[in-house]
């Protein structure tokens, strides 16, 4: 089925609870994240556009308005996204409507061509799910206009899981692979991991810093551990690492070192395996500066205590106070501070690697 034979039900209702503040309204890149959607969907070529939320303002009016959505509110207040789903539906004049929530800030509609492609003129499901990763997605899904009375029915009889009621509906899933269009943002936590990706995004080479509040913590073997893991992954990383000691990279006595003691700037040495430049500067070069020179790597990882840059996993073991900045995406701690709480940065055990390379392949853009 063509996308201009359906509506659009973007659902939006604005609770919040987990992440402390209206969601709608938080930036990415400068740009709220509802607003985000409406202005991808705005390139979509559906029938019809609702905005679908738990009551009407001024500000999602307006928003509403500038790009040519309708906007619709609950009947029925603190209900879940149920209502909102029944209210779009029966708005809406076409057979099928897709559903989407506003807090994917990485949905992209072209990963709903599957779902779309098993609607046929003799297709009869009232519900066609996307699942990816083993999670089925009741807000990125089609929705025959039918089973606006059967959540109707189901909220007048107290029932507010969307799980139970498509259950008990005719409905298919499809296997989408893209895991990270269905990403959503509940909380802080996500918030943190959803803005160092899109840093990733703004980068020819994708970059993760590895930071601790003091030395000894265990950075350098962290990052070993980690290399190979993304190794398997078909992932090759650089490494560019901060040092406030200083270092001789030489062996005195080699011909390089006698440039460097005569006095040159840089000295390059080429051999049949690989190249290494080194440079004097007449300050600290920026670790950033360093990361955009390497060549034919995938991923660099900054080992860093200071001069690090967004995302950051840091790590713990006691010493210091943890380090968990505006760069932070994630705590791995050996023992996680009281003070922490997860949904304000992810926390994981510092020896928990697979997860650390779970999160770097998000970061990268790639399946979390």
């Amino acid at each position: 089925m063509d996308i201009s034979a359906i509506s659009l039900l973007v659902i939006a209702g604005g609770q919040s609870s987990r992440m402390g503040q209206d969601k709608r309204w938080l930036e990415l890149d400068g740009t709220a994240m509802l607003e985000r959607l409406l202005r991808k969907a705005q390139r979509q070529s559906f029938r019809q556009r609702f905005l679908c939320v738990e009551r009407e303002t001024p500000e999602l009016l307006a928003l509403a308005g500038q790009y040519d959505f309708m906007l619709l509110a609950d009947e029925q207040a603190g209900v879940g996204p149920m209502e909102g789903l029944r209210c779009g539906l029966a708005a809406m004049r076409t057979a099928y409507g897709m559903a989407v929530s506003c807090d994917m800030p990485f949905f992209s509609f072209s990963a709903m061509q599957p779902l779309l492609d098993i609607l046929t003129d003799t297709a009869d499901w009232q519900a066609v799910l996307a699942e990816a990763g083993g999670r089925r997605q009741p807000l990125a899904a089609l929705y025959h206009r039918d089973m606006a009375v059967r959540f109707a029915d189901s909220l007048a009889a107290g029932e507010r899981k969307l799980g139970k009621v498509i259950a008990g509906a005719s409905h298919q899933l499809v296997p989408v692979p893209r895991v990270n269009c269905f990403f959503n943002a509940n909380t802080p936590a996500d918030m943190r991991l959803a803005r160092g990706r899109l840093a990733n995004s703004r980068r020819e080479i994708p970059l993760v810093t590895v930071a601790a509040p003091v030395s000894n913590t265990g950075k350098t073997t962290f990052i070993e551990r980690l290399i190979p893991r993304l190794g398997v992954q078909g992932i090759r990383v650089g490494v560019v690492k901060g040092d406030c000691h200083g270092y001789d990279v030489d062996v005195e006595g080699k011909d390089s070192w006698r440039f460097t003691q005569a006095g040159a700037d840089a000295v390059a040495v080429v051999s049949p395996d690989g190249y290494f430049i080194q440079r004097r500067t007449a300050k600290r070069a920026s670790l950033l500066s360093v990361a955009a020179k390497m060549e034919s790597v995938d991923l660099v990882l900054i080992e860093s205590r200071s001069h690090g840059t967004v995302p950051k996993l840091s790590l713990w073991r006691g010493l210091g106070e943890p380090l968990i900045d505006a760069d932070t995406v994630a705590l791995f701690a050996g023992e996680i501070p009281q003070a922490v709480k997860d949904e304000q940065v992810y926390c994981y055990g510092i020896d928990d690697i697979a997860r650390a390379e779970q999160l770097v392949r998000f970061l990268m853009g790639k399946d979390f």
